[in-house]
């Protein structure tokens, strides 16, 4: 995997976890905001973010994927994956605990293991 490659799934799997935060701060606004749901949905910032935020990381992964197969990017989603619980305990305070750390250490293992074997 060329360097370019490698730093373009790792953005990628930087932008997953943000916007999941923008979908958990759009559904706390939900709750702030009266109203019919459709009247709630057009007055929701964060979740117009979220969705804007989601179309620009499709069309991301969707260069990433003009570049290389899917079984090379997809597990990079693994780090997304783990940076969610995180970013939900740095922003919103969510609970986290050392179950939650291994599992993720886990994960990366596997990152690990999946991305070393395609170098061969």
């Amino acid at each position: 995997m060329e360097r370019r490659d490698a730093v373009l799934c790792g953005a990628f799997a930087l932008a997953l976890p943000a916007g999941q935060l923008l979908f958990k701060w759009a559904s706390i606004e939900d709750g702030r905001l009266g109203g019919a749901l459709p009247w709630r949905l057009m007055r929701n910032l964060p979740l117009i973010g979220a969705l804007g935020w989601y179309g620009l990381t499709a069309l991301i992964w969707f260069y990433i994927l003009t570049r290389m197969p899917l079984s090379k990017a997809y597990p990079f989603s693994i780090l997304g994956s783990g940076l969610a619980p995180l970013g939900a305990w740095l922003v919103f305070g969510s609970p986290l605990n050392w179950s939650m750390a291994a599992g993720f250490a886990l994960m990366l293992a596997g990152l690990a293991i999946i991305t070393g074997s395609q170098r061969a």
